[in-house]
């Protein structure tokens, strides 16, 4: 379950498939989420925290206003950055992201990361989220490694 191509048809469904990317993407170290405001990003976010056992999906918010949620699990510790409201390079590096990026163990999930070209570059996989209808998403799974 490298790369494809996914349809959820829930909130419950994306979740559940966020648990079955986990184990994918446990030994990642950037993944960028892409997909509209609304899309579902921060719910794909809760089945990969539960899926690495860091957090219970009740515990995963979306991090629009602190930027960074972290979440510690048993093996991998999750990073949850949302970039919307970083507008500039220079608060990018405040951040500090390529000390997470570096440090063994840690996953990070970019939300909004395609607005820096670099993290597309550099990132191990893109999970780009689509509305196809009200409850419906379209989930693609790109491998970049």
């Amino acid at each position: 379950m490298s790369s494809g191509d996914y349809i959820t048809h829930s909130a419950e469904e994306t979740i559940a498939l966020g648990r079955r990317l986990a184990p994918v993407l446990k030994d990642a170290r950037m993944v960028v989420l892409r997909g509209d405001l609304g899309a579902g990003k921060t719910t794909l976010v809760k089945g990969i925290a539960e899926g690495l056992h860091a957090a219970a999906q009740d515990d995963v918010t979306s991090p629009t206003f602190t930027l960074i949620h972290e979440y510690r699990g048993p093996q991998v510790t999750l990073y949850h950055v949302d970039l919307y409201r970083i507008d500039t390079l220079r608060e990018l590096d405040t951040l500090g992201l390529d000390e997470l990026f570096s440090e063994e163990g840690n996953l990070v999930l970019l939300e909004w990361g395609e607005k820096f070209p670099r993290f597309l570059k550099e990132c191990d996989f893109e999970l780009q989220i689509v509305h196809q209808g009200e409850q419906q998403r379209g989930i693609l799974v790109k491998s970049r490694t």
